[in-house]
């Protein structure tokens, strides 16, 4: 007897979880709302610290004035804080992974406003600190709390809702819901089941389209590249990734070693570890207020460098001073127990290395100028697939974000290499070895 196709195809609207699916969009409404509205927050006040530096600059009189606010945000940081320190420090994605291994739990609403307001407080006065960590964790609070309070959901929904919240916040985060749906399968769960999936990528849809109605339709990382023309030099590609490998190694090493660090400061109590690099950014928005921030700007910031014509040492020796700044604040900041993420400082420490590396192929004569701003986006993708052992997150958020599908396989070459150098040297997903450093019961 010949099958017939009715007798193979399931049945019209038999799909077991499409309620669930429903669902998830409104997880990725709210979240999305809610992340705009904190991007939203974070790109003016930046944008008021590039006008506030040059104007403290030619009034030092009110640096003073300046520094005893800052104090006062370090006192309501550490107010916010006092309510649940592990839970409210950091990017809150190791939290999230303890929760679904059964290690953890907070309630969701809590947490929610409290991240997004101690976020705010954090990031907007020009700490080396991304967005996308409390993104990531108030889309978890959203899909949690949802699922619970509102839904009514059983247990294993409430997970696969959570999940979906993850997925939302970084796809709200960065205007990019296929990078929001792959780091919620490399990062968090590992593994691909279509029912968790689907409703995390509905939800990370949703999410984007709120961004995109708030927040406009422009990528939130615009780098217009032309593909590479003739064919790249990899030996030099080669060798870039596996210095990036190396690079990679060291920030997870040097972050990692921060909790021990500031476990050192006893005069000063955990929750106001965060008056350490506020001040720090009096000295440092003094003398280039472009470096503040996780930062968008920065970004920008060297990619334009890289096109303006000028002396190629000096630009050079620039760019190391500003990764050795961007570097060394970035771990002064994160470890101070502040509720904010990595991805942005990572992505930032990237473009640095990527446009030192170009300028310095086109000295060599190894490439051609109009390779520098592919050479910076790839630099960007292997350095973050290289510590967050997450390369296709890499990989696809990058192309998102900037909008190019230019020069794919050199991506891919330089982010593969990166990533094997890194765990060759004994690099592991940062953020489950953040967990495991905070020793969740």
């Amino acid at each position: 007897m010949v099958a017939r196709a009715k007798d193979v195809l399931a049945r019209p609207f038999s799909m077991d979880y499409l309620n669930l699916v429903f669902q998830g969009v409104i997880v990725g409404l709210i979240t999305g709302g809610i992340v705009s509205c904190f991007r939203w927050i974070i790109d003016h006040t930046l944008q008021l610290l590039f006008w506030w530096y040059p104007y403290l600059e030619s009034h030092l009189g009110y640096v003073l004035v300046y520094a005893l606010f800052l104090v006062a945000i370090s006192w309501l940081l550490g107010k916010l804080l006092k309510y649940d320190l592990t839970n409210l420090v950091g990017s809150g994605v190791p939290q999230v992974e303890a929760i679904l291994l059964g290690q953890n739990s907070y309630a969701p609403w809590q947490i929610l406003w409290r991240k997004f307001v101690g976020g705010l407080l954090a990031i907007c006065p020009g700490l080396f600190l991304g967005r996308e960590g409390p993104c990531i964790q108030m889309g978890a609070c959203v899909g949690q709390g949802l699922a619970a309070d509102v839904f009514k959901t059983s247990k294993k929904d409430q997970q696969t809702l959570l999940l979906a919240g993850v997925a939302a916040g970084l796809a709200a985060a960065f205007s990019a819901p296929l990078a929001g749906v792959l780091f919620m399968v490399e990062e968090i769960t590992t593994t691909f089941k279509p029912r968790v999936c689907l409703t995390a990528l509905a939800a990370a849809l949703s999410a984007d389209l709120m961004t995109l109605v708030l927040l406009g339709q422009q990528p939130s990382l615009a780098m217009y590249i032309k593909p590479f023309e003739g064919a790249p030099n990899y030996v030099f590609l080669l060798i870039l990734g596996i210095i990036i490998g190396i690079l990679a190694y060291a920030y997870q090493y040097v972050l990692l070693e921060q909790l021990y660090v500031y476990s050192k400061l006893n005069f000063l109590p955990q929750r106001y570890h965060s008056l350490i690099p506020l001040l720090l950014t009096i000295p440092l928005g003094l003398w280039n207020a472009k470096l503040l921030g996780g930062s968008h700007d920065f970004i920008s910031y060297v990619t334009d460098m890289s096109l303006t014509p000028t002396d190629p040492r000096a630009l050079l020796k620039l760019l190391v001073l500003f990764f050795i700044v961007r570097f060394v604040f970035s771990m002064v900041s994160y470890g101070a127990s502040v509720p904010v993420g990595i991805f942005m400082p990572i992505l930032a420490l990237g473009a640095v290395i990527g446009c030192f590396a170009g300028l310095l192929g086109v000295s060599a004569g190894w490439l051609e100028h109009s390779q520098v701003l592919g050479l910076i986006l790839i630099s960007m993708a292997a350095y973050f697939g290289a510590i967050e052992k997450a390369p296709f997150t890499a990989i696809v958020l990058l192309t998102e974000m900037a909008g190019s599908l230019a020069s794919v396989f050199p991506l891919v070459f330089v982010t593969f290499i990166a990533y094997t150098v890194d765990t060759l040297l004994g690099g592991r997903p940062i953020y489950t070895a953040l967990r495991e450093e905070m020793h969740f019961k």
